[in-house]
């Protein structure tokens, strides 16, 4: 299996990592405009190999697509990251284009490809690829959910104080600070309802610590975050390339399912070699429905910015 990974930095390049230390795929081939960027990050993935012990094939290359032929997934992390105090919408202008741009040259080598968006504003970019590129809707997937779920679980386990991998939880919605919605009423812990542990003013502030998640790393850090979105790119690319129907959530072209239509929006899908293969119903109560429609509200306002590129 190959996957290529298009933007060398810090989300493509742990991608990478993460894709070849477990083995996910047999070649990965990271691709960026910057002269010998994405080169030298192959390297050093590479030269990990002796000491982690991992096979897979990385090569790194500047603006040839046609090193990308016969890929099996394409990543987009393309684009200009957030800097403090920047909101992920106020990324519409400058990425749109870039992300349109990459998505028509990796499919002239790559036709069957999977593309799985990163790229920010990340539901609008998903909406763009679809749009731009005419594919089937079941090969476009945004990443955002994987992300987002994997910051609430890591708030919930902070609060319950016990290991994040005996903790079940979702995010859904838009993958934005105001947009996103964590399933407090959901998630779990070892099988119980985490509200059984946790009192509804704890369970709160875990819903609002995870929705400003990237925006609190952004404003530590000084650029967006990159360890735990490469990692959640590399869990989602390893259900699609082994086929192993997890549900997941992703930000997915809705007709008619959860109330929405003509949006990509993250709800959760069960993924395999297919993209994503079909939308789960959870049964939402009615205030979070309500939440879902405020979402898709301010998701759908942001794509109307589009229509210039499209």
């Amino acid at each position: 299996m190959k996957v290529t990974i298009v933007g060398a930095g810090n989300v493509g390049a742990t991608c990478a990592d993460v894709i070849s230390y477990r083995g996910i795929a047999s070649e990965v081939v990271l691709l960026d405009i910057k002269e010998g960027f994405a080169e030298g990050k192959a390297m050093d993935i590479m030269q990990c190999a002796p000491n982690t012990g991992f096979n897979t094939k990385v090569v790194g290359v500047t603006g040839d697509y046609s090193r990308t032929a016969n890929s099996n997934v394409v990543v987009i992390t393309s684009g200009v990251p957030r800097k403090p105090g920047m909101t992920r919408e106020e990324l519409i202008g400058i990425n749109a284009g870039i992300v349109k741009g990459v998505a028509e040259n990796v499919l002239k080598y790559s036709p069957d490809a999977i593309i799985v968006v990163v790229s920010n504003p990340m539901d609008t970019m998903t909406y763009l690829t679809l749009k731009a590129t005419g594919l089937p809707k079941n090969r476009i997937i945004g990443m955002g959910g994987a992300l987002d779920s994997s910051r609430f679980k890591y708030y919930l386990s902070k609060a319950l104080d016990k290991p994040i991998n005996d903790i079940q939880g979702m995010v859904i919605g838009g993958h934005g600070d105001t947009t996103m919605i964590p399933l407090t009423r959901l998630a779990s812990y070892n099988g119980g309802p985490v509200s059984n542990f946790l009192s509804a003013d704890v369970l709160d502030k875990v819903a609002a610590d995870t929705m400003v998640g990237g925006a609190t790393l952004t404003g530590l850090l000084g650029t967006s975050a990159w360890y735990a979105p490469g990692a959640s790119v590399a869990y989602l690319v390893d259900s699609i390339v082994n086929d192993q129907k997890k549900i997941i959530a992703c930000s997915v072209y809705l007709e008619g399912e959860y109330g929405q239509n003509d949006i990509c929006i993250g709800v959760p899908c069960i993924i395999g070699a297919n993209g994503w293969e079909e939308i789960i119903d959870i049964q939402l109560n009615d205030e979070e429905k309500a939440k879902f429609a405020k979402s898709a509200d301010a998701v759908r306002n942001m794509n109307a910015d589009l229509q210039q590129v499209l």
